[in-house]
């Protein structure tokens, strides 16, 4: 990594607002967390549902949601400088004539936007510490695989950022480029809910809907693989742009080929290749349960007469149909309504779950997981098998947030600020 990249990055005003505004951004998160987890923990009397409290859900994806809002709106601003100012200041010129191949410039700048990451990640560690100093509980899968799926949105935000600032002469230009990308994902995400067919496959790959996947405890090879293919992909384009040397069709080439390659490895990224993470199971079904339905060879059609605003649709997805995807080996799901609201259309259909193994066909009201469970094992020929209690005990905590305002709103704006804060010049006395 060249030192110029580290300390334009850690001297810079823009990365110091961002460390300044990760404090109290955390703080304010985390001790909203833990005051909602001490409520639903019962507040001095038992929890009603010890079960259900899980700190993945009450403690870590909210209070680390407040990284989201850094990577979406903040660190654009801080990895496009790195580019535009050599851009504007004629730097890029003279450092297309050093020995030091374009490449490895990008690669040194993003070498030192990840060590400007690991910073940004302080707060969140001090709260994880916080955390257990009140005697909450933490397992290290969850944790690891959801400061993976923040670090991977981070990676994917400085490429684009990157490749933004090359493309276009203005700061302003890229970080208005890069904002509208964000918009647009969210849109798309938000447009192939409930709908199925390419849109959603599509829409899977969207930022949102892969950090989603981390926040429940998924640990998916695709979205581990397709931030990096994208990131390289992106990297790609920022160093043609910036190679002034290369004529409009050599730099079209390029591209091309980079396209190309990403698109071959997206393909190839396609499948269900993934691993449950959460100590809660919530992704899987019982080990009885998944054996039957893994021994399940034919494919199985799934028709959900639901619209995508429907709470039971969502309810649907996030309890059986996310399972199911892991477990079957070939598995369609179709949605007769996407595209359109069904919930005041006079259709008998409407709230029914068609089953079809082979030949074999069923309906069903319920989008609970056991009777979805016995509706499939049975269509299949196989006997539901026995099932016991969850054995996740729950971890109830009635804590305050002790020494967090402290820390998060005094100490760390100080810790930031101390070395840009004058120092008293020394004069000697004669």
């Amino acid at each position: 990594m060249r030192s110029n990249d580290f300390r334009e990055l850690f001297g810079s005003t823009a990365f110091t607002l961002l460390l300044l505004v990760a404090g109290p951004l955390t703080g304010m998160s985390f001790i909203a967390a833990v005051r909602a987890y001490a409520e639903a923990s019962g507040s001095g009397g038992p929890a009603a549902l010890a079960s259900a409290l899980s700190p993945l859900d009450g403690l870590l994806v909210p209070a680390l949601g407040a990284l989201d809002l850094l990577i979406t709106f903040l660190v654009p601003f801080v990895a496009i400088r790195l580019v535009s100012a050599e851009k504007t200041s004629g730097a890029l010129k003279l450092l297309l004539q050093t020995p030091v191949s374009l490449g490895s410039q990008l690669a040194s700048k993003l070498l030192a936007l990840l060590l400007g990451w690991s910073a940004c990640l302080l707060p969140a560690a001090a709260a994880l510490v916080l955390w257990r100093t009140y005697g909450g509980h933490l397992a290290f899968d969850e944790t690891a695989n959801l400061l993976l799926g923040h670090t991977l949105r981070y990676l994917l935000t400085c490429c684009l950022a990157i490749a933004a600032a090359a493309i276009f002469d203005g700061a302003a230009s890229a970080a208005i480029a890069v904002l509208s990308f964000t918009i647009g994902t969210w849109a798309l995400d938000f447009f192939a809910a409930g709908r199925g067919g390419w849109i959603a496959a599509i829409a899977q790959f969207t930022p949102p809907a892969m950090l989603r996947r981390f926040e429940r405890g998924l640990l998916s090879a695709d979205a581990v693989l397709a931030p990096l293919v994208a990131s390289v992909l992106l990297l790609a384009i920022a160093a043609a742009f910036l190679n002034l040397r290369l004529s409009v069709r050599a730099r079209a080439a390029r591209i091309g080929i980079a396209l190309a390659v990403a698109m071959l490895s997206f393909a190839l990224l396609r499948g269900n290749r993934s691993a449950d993470v959460s100590e809660d199971r919530r992704n899987s079904f019982s080990p009885a349960d998944e054996r039957l339905l893994r021994s399940v060879e034919a494919p199985v059609t799934i028709r959900v007469h639901l619209a995508a605003e429907d709470p039971r649709a969502g309810d649907y997805e996030r309890n059986v149909l996310t399972k199911l995807r892991r477990t079957l080996r070939a598995l369609r799901v179709e949605y007769p309504y996407a595209g359109r609201s069904a919930l005041f259309e006079n259709d008998d259909r409407y709230g029914t779950i068609a089953y079809r193994i082979g030949a074999k066909e069923t309906v069903s009201r319920s989008t609970t997981e056991e009777i979805v469970l016995d509706e499939l094992e049975t269509l299949a020929g196989l006997a539901p098998p026995q099932r016991g209690e969850a054995a996740y005990p729950g971890y109830p905590l009635n804590a305050a947030p002790r020494g967090a305002a402290l820390f998060f709103y005094i100490v760390w704006p100080l810790l930031v600020m101390a070395p840009r804060l004058p120092r008293p010049s020394s004069r000697r006395t004669g």
